[in-house]
């Protein structure tokens, strides 16, 4: 197949580049330079040039505080882009995949949100990526969107410095003799690998619909620390930190772990359990030597 990768410099979108080449497909990678999903133009033009067979999606705009302190422009990316992207393939007749967030919830729930479940977003970030979700579900039926958390992979992560919470904490760990990390905020840590993999997974199948894509199991970002530690054997004395300790600038959920439940009922599902997913990470990039 010949698929149009929109995003494809970000921590994401290389590994979902990766994978297809790796299966076979012909993989046009397209970042911002390329193509300005904002203007419908500029997707009509650029998609129509290359004519793929499946349009993967994972262009955002995901710095939370930045999204705060510019919802149109947030808007414009998050939900017109995706409109856009979305609705070129539904005129080509070809699938749309679309790259969601767990901020899609409010964190009020206790336990793992399934697909069902209400959104109920606390923030811009959150708010515009659930209007992508619905521009691209109401745009293209043709729709493969997945919800995603915690994200860490090999390449960098342009919103977070080049760093992301394993790298971070590996980093601090060479640093500081203490590190003191949140023990109330919960997650589903997820190798971006893991989710290029089931997506490739989802494009061999017309099992359209909306879909929780997330590593099994769940873990607080303190307890998600200690197991990088545990792994790595980075010497380093780690503390829960304090109730408000790092207050956040902008409202986040307390508690965004999702359930794989459409996933599992398709027998689709290819994750791991997170620590799996962390100790592979771990041995690719040589975590033990840290």
């Amino acid at each position: 197949m010949k698929i149009a990768v929109v995003g494809a410099n970000g921590q994401l979108g290389k590994d979902i580049s990766a994978v297809f080449e790796e299966a076979g497909d012909s993989v046009a990678r397209l970042t911002h330079p390329d193509i300005e999903i904002v203007s419908e133009d500029s997707v009509v033009s650029v998609l129509g040039a290359i004519a793929p067979d499946l349009v993967i999606n994972t262009a955002a705009m995901h710095h939370v505080e930045k999204c705060e302190s510019d919802p149109a422009g947030s808007f414009a990316v998050n939900g017109v882009g995706a409109r856009n992207v979305a609705r070129w393939a539904a005129q080509a007749n070809v699938p749309i995949a679309y790259i969601s967030t767990d901020y899609v919830f409010g964190g009020d729930k206790k336990s793992p949100y399934v697909e069902s479940d209400a959104p109920a977003p606390l923030n811009v970030y959150g708010v515009t990526k659930l209007a992508g979700e619905h521009f691209t579900c109401c745009q293209n039926p043709k729709h493969f969107v997945l919800r995603v958390s915690g994200l860490y992979g090999l390449n960098p992560c342009r919103a977070k410095g080049g760093l992301n919470f394993v790298e971070l904490m590996l980093k601090l760990s060479r640093e500081r003799e203490e590190l003191r990390v949140v023990d109330d905020e919960f997650v589903s840590p997820t190798p971006t690998i893991q989710v290029a993999k089931q997506l490739l997974r989802l494009s061999r199948t017309d099992a359209y619909g909306l879909y929780h894509a997330t590593t099994e199991g769940s873990c607080s970002w303190y307890e998600f620390a200690r197991e990088i530690f545990a792994l790595s054997g980075a010497k380093v004395r780690l503390e829960k930190a304090a109730h408000g300790e790092f207050p956040a600038k902008v409202p986040r959920p307390k508690y965004s772990v999702l359930d794989n439940a459409a996933l599992r009922t398709a027998s689709l599902n290819v994750f791991t359990d997170w620590r799996a997913g962390l100790r592979d990470y771990l041995g690719t990039r040589g975590g033990a030597s840290c």
